[in-house]
C-alpha cells in the first residue's frame, strides 16, 4: 500500500514539474504583452514602461533556481557552521568597530540591537561584499512567466515601476538576487517601498552603496515589526529527561519562570530576574536529543525579515558572538540528521496512510507534519518531539509497511 502511495506521488510530481515552466502553453512574449498593459494601468509612466520591458528575455537559470528545491535538507548545526563561521564574526566585529558610531545612532533611534543589525547584514551580504547583481526586472519577470509565484512577482514589478517613476532608483541600481532581493540588505521592492529608509537626508533611499540607508532600512523594519528594545531573541536551554514532551505546545509561550519549574534551565548561567517575566516558546529543531532554544518575542520578528528557523536562529547566535557571547553548547544528533525532501514526502504520505494527516504530501516538513508526527509518535511511545530525522523516518515507514 506504502509502495503504491508513493509510485503515485513520484508521478504526479514529474509530471508537474516537467509542465510547469509555460503555463499553459503561454510563450514569454504573450505573458510579456500581457503584463505590458498591467504596469501601464498600474500608473507606470510610458518611460519606466519601456525602460522595464522593451527587449526584455526571460533568464532560464531563474526557472532552473526556482525549481530547484535543494534534496537534502542542511542540518542547523551545518548551517550555523556557516552562518556563524570564525571568519563570518570576525568579520561582523571589523565592520561594527568601522561603522561603530552609525550602527549605534541607527540602533538607538529605531530602538534595535545593533549587533542584530550586523548580523543581518553579515547573512544577506557578507557586510555589503556581495549583494547580487542579478537584474532583479528580468528575474522577477522570468517568475511572473513560470507562473508559481505570478501574483507576487507582478505585483513585484509594479512596484518596481513605482520606485522608478518616484527616482527613487535608476534602472541600472535594480541588480540583487535572483529572486528579487535587492541591495545589502535584500529588500524585495514592495518592501523597499514600504521600509526603505534615508538615513544621511540626501533625498535618496539608496541601500545598494550606502551602508547607513541600508542598515537603517532593516532597523525601521525590525522595529515596525515589533522589535522590543533590551529583550534577547533566542537563549540555548537545557532540557531534562524528565519533560513532559508530549504536553508541549510549540506554539505556546509560557513566562520563563513557568518553563524554569518545568526544569527548563538556561545552557549557561542562571536566569535573571528580568528575564524569569518575560514570555517564550521552547522550540527544539534539532529535536529533544539536540539542545533547546527559549525564542522570544524578538525572534518572531526575524522571522518577518526571512522565515527560517535555521535563519532567525543563525542571526541571533552570530549577534551574540559579534557581542563576545560564547558558541552553542549542544550537543547535536548528527547521528540523525533531517531528512531529504523526497524522504519527507515519503513520511507525509505514510503518516497520511496511518491515519496521522500531515496535509498533502510536498516534501515540506511545516507545522502540519510536525503535529502529524508528534501524533505518531505518542500512539507508539516515541519521544513526541516532532522532529523530522532520520530515526522517525526509519520508525514511520517501518509501521506503515507493517500494515
Amino acid at each position: 500500500m506504502i509502495r503504491t502511495l508513493l509510485a503515485s506521488l513520484a508521478l504526479v510530481t514529474t509530471v508537474s514539474t516537467a509542465t510547469f515552466a509555460q503555463p499553459d502553453g503561454e510563450s514569454f512574449a504573450d505573458w510579456l504583452d500581457g503584463f505590458r498593459g498591467r504596469l501601464e494601468a498600474s500608473g507606470a509612466t510610458p518611460d519606466t514602461v519601456a525602460s522595464m520591458l522593451d527587449g526584455l528575455e526571460p533568464d532560464m537559470r531563474i526557472i532552473e533556481r526556482d525549481r530547484s528545491q535543494p534534496e537534502f535538507v542542511r542540518p542547523l548545526w551545518s548551517y550555523l557552521d556557516i552562518a556563524a563561521s570564525d571568519l563570518r564574526i570576525r568579520n561582523g566585529r571589523a565592520a561594527y568597530a568601522e561603522n561603530r558610531e552609525t550602527v549605534d545612532a541607527i540602533a538607538a533611534h529605531f530602538e534595535v540591537r545593533p549587533e542584530i543589525l550586523i548580523a543581518i547584514w553579515g547573512l544577506e551580504s557578507s557586510y555589503g561584499e556581495i549583494p547580487g547583481n542579478n537584474d532583479i526586472v528580468r528575474s522577477l519577470a522570468t517568475l511572473a512567466w513560470e507562473g508559481r509565484r505570478r501574483n507576487w512577482a507582478e505585483g513585484e514589478l509594479i512596484a518596481v515601476g513605482h520606485m522608478l517613476d518616484n527616482g527613487y532608483a535608476t534602472r541600472d541600481q535594480l541588480t540583487g538576487s535572483w529572486a528579487g532581493a535587492m541591495g545589502q540588505m535584500q529588500f524585495i521592492p514592495s518592501t523597499y517601498l514600504e521600509r526603505a529608509h534615508d538615513w544621511d537626508g540626501d533625498g535618496r533611499r539608496n541601500i545598494w552603496t550606502n551602508e547607513a540607508d541600508a542598515l537603517a532600512s532593516a532597523a525601521n523594519l525590525l522595529g515596525r515589526a515589533g522589535w522590543r528594545a533590551g529583550q534577547p531573541a533566542v537563549v540555548e536551554v537545557d532540557v531534562p529527561e524528565s519533560f513532559d514532551f508530549a504536553a508541549w505546545d510549540p506554539g505556546q509561550s509560557r513566562l520563563v519562570s513557568q518553563w524554569a519549574v518545568l526544569g527548563i534551565e538556561p545552557a549557561r548561567g542562571e536566569w535573571s530576574a528580568d528575564l524569569l517575566m518575560q514570555a517564550a516558546r521552547l522550540d527544539l529543531p534539532a529535536g529533544g536529543s539536540g539542545p533547546g532554544f527559549l525564542t522570544f518575542p524578538n525572534f518572531r520578528v526575524i522571522l518577518r525579515y526571512n522565515n527560517s528557523t535555521s535563519y532567525a536562529i543563525g542571526v541571533a547566535h552570530l549577534a551574540d558572538r559579534i557581542a563576545g557571547g560564547e558558541p552553542f553548547e549542544g550537543p547535536w544528533p548528527e547521528n540523525n540528521p533531517p531528512i531529504t525532501r523526497s524522504q519527507t514526502r515519503e513520511l507525509q504520505a505514510a503518516l497520511n496512510a496511518l491515519g496521522f494527516d500531515s496535509g498533502t504530501p510536498d516534501g515540506l516538513a511545516g507545522p502540519n507534519t510536525r503535529a502529524a508526527l508528534r501524533a505518531f509518535q505518542r500512539s507508539n511511545g516515541h519521544l513526541a518531539d516532532g522532529y523530522v530525522g532520520q530515526a522517525m523516518y526509519d520508525a514511520v515507514i517501518a509501521a506503515a509497511a507493517a500494515r
